[in-house]
């Protein structure tokens, strides 16, 4: 299998958990034998999506570098921390990017009202980290930034099925963080 890995941590600082996260999952997939191109978000250039006209164009060649690697993917994987209650400002600005010059979709023409979906036929797996405990997001917040994430742009940009690990109280202490680095460990060499 084909994998793209996103760590979607803006802060490039290797100390932060989104990291060993990321770099569990590609260990354990390496190691299956799939292959896996990868990219941090805190050492891409990065800009802010201001005007319509600039998300109709091609954007900056680090983005096309992840945009070819995705094409070429069976599997998406993305693993960000839930900051704010949601994506962190950089991360949503890079998936603004991506999906420049329709990337993911297909604007909708003619007798066609819905997009055309550009990336089906690949599968997603979110992984979110948070100080609260996960049982709370889902319950108490329902979800919600993960939610509208799964299927205002995965779903609908045509990726199934899309999987989430959502990962609570990763400030517990090293026994905590080292069952969630074996878990992301055995979803990297699952593929899934």
């Amino acid at each position: 299998m084909r994998i793209c890995l996103l760590n979607a941590h803006p802060d490039p600082a290797p100390a932060r958990f989104c990291h060993a996260l990321a770099d569990a999952y590609e260990a354990g997939a390496r190691a299956a034998g799939h292959d896996v191109d990868r990219f941090d978000l805190g050492r891409l250039p990065v800009e802010v999506l201001t005007r319509a006209e600039d998300f109709a164009r091609p954007p900056g060649e680090a983005v096309r570098r992840v945009q070819d690697a995705l094409s070429h993917a069976d599997h998406f994987v993305m693993v960000y921390p839930l900051w704010l209650g949601a994506l962190p400002a950089a991360a949503k600005a890079f998936l603004e990017q991506l999906a420049r010059a329709n990337f993911l979709l297909e604007g909708a023409s003619g007798d066609q009202q819905w997009p055309a979906q550009k990336m089906k036929g690949k599968s997603a797996r979110l992984i979110v980290t948070m100080g609260m405990p996960g049982f709370a997001y889902r319950l108490v917040f329902r979800s919600h930034s993960l939610r509208a994430l799964e299927s205002g742009v995965l779903r609908l940009s045509g990726f199934a099925p899309v999987r989430d690990s959502v990962f609570g109280g990763v400030e517990s202490g090293p026994a905590r963080r080292e069952a969630l680095l074996a878990k992301t460990r055995a979803l990297g060499a699952a593929g899934r």
